[in-house]
């Protein structure tokens, strides 16, 4: 009587490795997204403005006709550290109470509803946290405040750093630069993929985020300004190259298709609205 019972839980516990095996099996197929080291995305407010003619990126399109425009920032949270895309506006803007004026009345007047090192505060981290600062271009909205991060590394394309706008970015006091030449995948395990997109200046780059939960999401930079000029592929006059801007724009569509990704565009207000701000987070 013994050995057939021995025998009947050999062939139970055999039935069970096989039902375990069989339900690794059955995950599905976005289980590898989920390997992913990218653990959560934060939208921190890094601006928000109104411009005075908006057909100053959209050239003989709403001549005239004014329209609010947002910055933001990225805050990544990696297995492997913190990383932080744009550092936006610079936070003195938040003390100005007329906001940054431009010169160009056509141009985006911008007010600073709370610093950048207030959200990150807020989050419970410090500006020595945070491992990767990568900058989409080095326009004062989106490098402002890059100077917070002494400690960290900061990612830029090559002819960026070195063009006459990439100066505010040289006379960094402290910290390491990596210059790139291209693409750059930064913790090597495809999660957050640098690409480069020049066009609107000659080294702009923008990022492609993969969430476990949220899925992919491409942000744009300044490659596009907003949903009209994206649908339209729209070429402001004011961009450093028109051809290398369309060619950019196409590619970030076809890296979409690609990954199924989202598209976040920096200044679109009217998309920013709708989004989680921090500390609320995506996964």
């Amino acid at each position: 009587m013994m050995p057939c019972i021995r025998r009947l839980g050999l062939m139970v516990a055999s039935l069970a490795a096989v039902l375990s095996l069989l339900q690794a099996c059955a995950q599905p197929v976005d289980a590898k997204a989920r390997l992913s080291g990218v653990q959560r995305l934060y939208v921190l407010n890094c601006g928000e403005g109104v411009a005075g003619d908006i057909s100053r990126w959209s050239p003989g399109v709403n001549v005239g006709k004014s329209m609010p425009f947002a910055g933001s920032c990225y805050l990544v949270k990696h297995a492997q550290g913190w990383l932080l895309w744009d550092t936006g506006l610079a936070d003195s803007v938040a003390a100005m109470p007329d906001g940054l004026r431009p010169s160009d009345p056509r141009a985006i007047t911008w007010r600073l509803p709370k610093t950048l090192a207030a959200q990150i505060d807020e989050l419970g981290l410090k500006p020595s946290d945070i491992k990767y600062v990568p900058v989409s271009h080095s326009h004062p909205d989106h490098i402002g405040n890059v100077n917070l991060f002494p400690n960290s590394v900061l990612l830029v394309q090559k002819a960026e750093y070195e063009s006459p706008t990439g100066s505010s970015l040289r006379a960094r006091p402290s910290g390491t630069v990596t210059a790139l030449e291209g693409d750059r995948d930064v913790f090597g395990d495809s999660s957050v993929t640098i690409i480069s997109t020049p066009g609107h200046t000659v080294g702009h780059q923008s990022v492609l985020v993969k969430l476990p939960q949220t899925g992919a999401v491409l942000l744009s930079g300044d490659a596009v300004h907003f949903k009209d000029n994206w649908d339209n592929r729209r070429v402001p006059p004011i961009n450093f190259n028109a051809e290398q801007t369309a060619a950019s724009m196409e590619r970030i569509a076809n890296i979409m298709a690609r990954e199924n990704a989202q598209l976040w565009i920096n200044h679109d207000k009217a998309q920013r609205d709708g989004q989680r701000l921090s500390p609320a987070f995506y996964e």
